[in-house]
């Protein structure tokens, strides 16, 4: 099982997710991961770095760790602007990266409407996620979808593309797994031997990769990720 984190996006500038970036990299994290939002949460007032400058920055930045994004939002750009953007991460980076799709939920509607962005009924959105995975995977690039509605997943598995979850329990990833290529993102526990012992429930429970969702320190992830005998296996 690979590990990565979210990457502290909401910030007016760049420097600490660069930095974290390349920390990560530099204490052996198997990836970082950033957000596609206009704001976080119901915060409209903070600030939130954009997703494609964000993956192109860390690019440039870093030299082999995995780089994605969690998840690219279909409908918040048009398709062609999405398949675009990743085809020119995959020419800065190569196939260190992972384009981690989704369709948006009703907390994302807010954000479209309050830009002015046309918020498109679900359906069209699943046609749009089907179009931008098989332009992806013609480029060879490495794609999920993050979803917990069965009709998107079952888009996933059709693509032959790892599916992410959210925050789900264990019954839930295990079921997953079964069906195919699964990944889990969500927040782990603030202390070490807590967060050990949950990423090994994850690793038992099929999961080939779990985002820690930003665990405010890299060391906190090392210190984990040794107590439950992974660290330098890398899986």
């Amino acid at each position: 099982m690979q590990v990565g984190i979210t990457l502290p996006s909401f910030q007016p500038t760049g420097a600490a997710l660069l930095e974290t970036a390349r920390e990560a990299e530099r204490v052996g994290i198997d990836g970082v991961f950033a957000f596609d939002h206009l704001w976080p949460g119901r915060q409209k007032s903070r600030p939130a770095l954009s997703l494609y400058p964000v993956l192109g920055a860390v690019m440039a930045a870093t030299q082999h760790i995995r780089v994605g994004s969690l998840v690219a939002r279909i409908g918040l750009v048009p398709d062609r602007v999405v398949i675009s953007s990743f085809i020119s991460l995959l020419e800065m980076g190569g196939h260190r990266l992972v384009a981690a799709l989704g369709v948006g939920d009703s907390k994302s509607m807010a954000e479209n409407k309050a830009f002015g962005i046309e918020w498109l009924p679900i359906e069209d959105r699943r046609r749009s996620l089907a179009v931008v995975l098989d332009a992806l995977g013609g480029e060879a690039i490495e794609c999920w979808v993050g979803a917990n509605a069965t009709a998107t997943l079952d888009i996933a598995r059709a693509a032959g593309v790892a599916v992410n979850l959210w925050d789900v329990e264990l019954d839930r990833l295990r079921a997953e797994a079964r069906l195919g290529a699964t990944t889990w993102a969500g927040s782990l526990p603030t202390d070490a031997p807590s967060a050990a012992r949950r990423l090994v429930e994850l690793r038992d429970a099929g999961a080939e990769w779990v985002i820690w969702g930003w665990p405010r320190s890299t060391d906190l992830v090392v210190r984990a990720l040794s107590l439950a005998g992974m660290r330098g296996s890398r899986g």
